[in-house]
């Protein structure tokens, strides 16, 4: 077995954060600033949900006087949410101090390398050891610095690296056909329900919500869907079943609290995140989900809420809520049921192919998760891999 040394994160790269920028230089537009919160949505391959800017200026400045992060370094959220990694792109921002942990000038090691190896079980106990902080855990740049890590020659890295990035650069590929997906879905929505395209010759006649075709009316998304709290989960055991929140998936339980197609609205947090799913799940209590009261809709209102800024809808102070109040209220147009029909024809085959894709990420994300611990600890030799 090839031997593996033992370093400190701190000889092998250099660790540090960014220079102070105060919320009275946030801009409208300009250079996007990312705080932990956006470096996570990255990291998950997510549009960042809250867009912050500095000026060019003072991005220059910076730049010039202390560097910014380029692409290959890697970024650590260092407060709150610890631990997780960003590898940066070829791309341009500035980000908080105090929030993140820039790493970069490698030596001997390959910075994915360490972005692996901080996703990995080893990493997690030793964050878990080495964190500072009652209410809100933090991790310092001297603790991050005196990490142990086992490493293997730059070869083996670099082949440890491309079996990982493989599974994560095709899991990434599925991701952007599904964004791709969903343009197209709503792009039919947009002609169907915003442009009525395919009812052109037909007679209209107005509504609260402009012309509409005769025979359809305006109503509220309460005579399409019942919409339901989610429960809690903490009393069920694991198993093969999605357990949703506001920001997805959160486990797999045995219990099941709908089948069938549903809309699940976020209730707490991330307002926009609404999901379509046409299968056995269950929610939490921060996220609702829905029964149809019309046959075919379900999609339909995937898509009209998807459109809308729910976030501005937001009814709570300090975290962002819903209601099914406002839910229940929210005007929709609704047509008949041949439409309501036909239109689902329609755009099945796009969701058909983005759970296919969404089935073949889960699948090579266990794959990743079970290499994942075994290669970084020097447990699966490389070769194995091909025998």
């Amino acid at each position: 077995m090839e031997e593996w040394k033992t370093y400190k994160i701190g000889n092998l790269c250099s660790i540090s954060s960014s220079k102070r920028i105060f919320a009275k230089e946030y801009q409208s537009s300009g250079i996007p600033f990312f705080r932990g919160k956006e470096i996570i949505e990255k990291q998950k391959g997510e549009s960042v949900s809250t867009e912050l800017y500095i000026s060019k200026s003072r991005y220059d400045e910076i730049k010039n006087k202390f560097g910014v992060p380029k692409e290959g370094d890697m970024l650590l959220t260092s407060v709150g949410t610890l631990g997780i990694p960003y590898i940066v792109k070829n791309e341009t921002f500035y980000f908080k101090d105090g929030n993140l942990t820039w790493f970069t000038d490698f030596k001997e090691i390959n910075s994915k390398f360490l972005y692996y190896w901080f996703l990995s079980p080893i990493a997690k106990n030793a964050i878990n050891a080495k964190a500072i902080g009652s209410t809100q855990k933090a991790l310092t740049i001297d603790a991050l610095s005196k990490f142990e890590i086992d490493i293997p020659n730059i070869d083996t890295q670099n082949r440890i690296v491309s079996i990982l990035s493989s599974l994560d650069s095709k899991i990434e590929l599925n991701r952007r056909i599904n964004d791709n997906l969903e343009q197209q879905a709503q792009a039919l929505f947009k002609a169907w329900f915003v442009d009525f395209e395919p009812f052109k010759g037909e007679k209209f006649v107005e509504s609260q919500l402009g012309m509409i075709p005769e025979g359809w009316k305006v109503g509220t998304l309460s005579d399409l869907l019942d919409i339901r709290y989610g429960k809690d989960h903490k009393k069920l055991n694991d198993g093969n079943i999605p357990v949703y929140g506001s920001g997805g998936v959160m486990r797999l339980a045995d219990g099941i609290l709908y089948n069938g197609e549903s809309v699940l609205i976020p209730r707490k947090g991330t307002l926009n995140n609404v999901l379509y799913v046409n299968c056995p799940f269950w929610t939490v209590d921060t996220m609702f989900y829905s029964i149809e009261k019309v046959p075919n809709v379900a999609k339909y209102c995937h898509l009209l809420l998807s459109k809308l800024d729910l976030a501005s809808m937001n009814s709570g102070s300090a975290v962002p809520s819903m209601t099914t109040d406002i839910l229940n209220k929210i005007q929709v147009i609704v047509a008949n049921q041949d439409v309501f029909r036909s239109f689902n024809e329609c755009i099945s085959s796009l969701y058909l192919k983005a759970k296919i894709n969404l089935d073949e990420n889960k699948q090579l994300s266990e794959t990743r998760d079970l290499l994942l611990p075994k290669l970084m600890s020097g447990g699966l030799i490389i070769k194995d891999l091909h025998s």
